[in-house]
């Protein structure tokens, strides 16, 4: 059985799963804008959210802050991202995540894709931790590290000859799938070719049209992906499921768990 749940409020992590009939939940552990990462804002700390998730039988993702970007070429970014990617692989540990959702970055029009795809290489070498970096597909973006296949491909090329590379993983947004231009009939088989495994599925539907480069997450059957291609793909990637769209939740976890039988 597939694993299915949502992108939940740390403080309520447990409750918000139970009421919304979840497997999984995903996380921040801080203000996705903020470069700064609190005191965790559950009580009793890490520790206690870690066994109560135990108790629960709950699996725990955290998706990284959104400022971040280790494949830029600005020593203002790419310093701070880092430094701030550490912490958040720090915190996840503590918690006893599954994984760590971190979007793919971009460089700029004045540079070489190259240089984005080594500065992921060497963030990877960085690393301290035992924690798996799930590097995420995104939506838009011409000078993007993940958008398209080719650019999936080069930075997987890169990212598995650091030290810890064996320990990236990918997370397969279908939102962004669709919107970024990947066909979602063959994305799992694509990505699968390229990367060897799909560790985490983001299932949302796309407010807007196929190639849109619009990051718009709407509910299961209000948007533009067909509905057999979005549990096609979660039926082919056999890997756990985080629902993200704004609002109650309840409904898309039904509707999937329904068609995946």
């Amino acid at each position: 059985m597939v694993k299915i749940g949502a992108h939940v409020d740390l403080t309520d992590a447990i409750g918000a799963a139970k009421t919304l009939g979840a497997d999984t939940v995903q996380v921040f552990l801080s203000d996705p804008q903020a470069w700064k990462v609190p005191e965790l804002p559950y009580e009793g700390g890490a520790e206690a959210l870690r066994a109560d998730a135990a108790a629960a039988g709950l699996d725990l993702y955290v998706h990284a802050p959104y400022v971040i970007n280790v494949a830029s070429t600005n020593n203002r970014i790419r310093i701070p991202s880092r430094k701030l990617l550490q912490q958040i692989m720090d915190g996840a540990g503590a918690i006893g995540a599954k994984g760590v959702v971190v979007h793919g970055g971009h460089v700029t029009a004045n540079d070489e894709p190259a240089k984005g795809f080594d500065n992921w290489r060497k963030a990877i070498d960085a690393l301290e931790t035992d924690v798996p970096v799930l590097i995420e597909n995104t939506a838009g973006g011409d000078y993007s590290m993940a958008r398209r296949l080719e650019r999936i491909e080069a930075l997987w090329a890169a990212v598995t000859t650091a030290n810890g590379g064996d320990n990236v993983g990918f997370t397969l947004d279908t939102c962004h799938a669709w919107a970024g231009g990947i066909d979602l009939v063959t994305a799992v088989e694509q990505i699968r070719a390229i990367t060897g495994r799909i560790d985490l599925v983001h299932a949302n539907d796309s407010r807007d049209v196929a190639g849109s480069g619009a990051d718009r997450h709407i509910h299961f059957g209000e948007g533009q992906i067909p509905e057999e291609l979005l549990v096609g793909v979660v039926a082919a990637a056999n890997a756990p499921v985080i629902c993200e769209t704004k609002g109650d939740m309840a409904p898309d976890i039904a509707w999937l768990r329904e068609r995946l039988g």
